[in-house]
């Protein structure tokens, strides 16, 4: 594991650590996208999947739509 000096206190603390361990200084800037990305795994599988029930809606309605259209004409 590769190791640098916290800027504020200059212990050595791991490069993948948030945080250093001895004062508590973020090591990495936390942000939305950084929790998202770590955290929220299955949010962007649901917007895949609603994204994809709605393409099928929309084609089973433009389905129908048509088929009703040729019987009334």
């Amino acid at each position: 594991m590769e190791k640098k000096k916290c800027p504020q206190c200059k212990n050595l603390i791991l490069k993948t650590s948030p945080t250093c361990l001895y004062c508590g200084r973020p090591n990495k800037f936390i942000t939305k996208d950084y929790v998202n990305k770590k955290w929220n795994k299955e949010n962007n599988t649901n917007v895949f999947d609603y994204i994809f029930i709605n393409k099928h809606l929309v084609f089973i309605l433009f389905l129908i739509f048509t088929i009703v259209i040729i019987i009334f004409s």
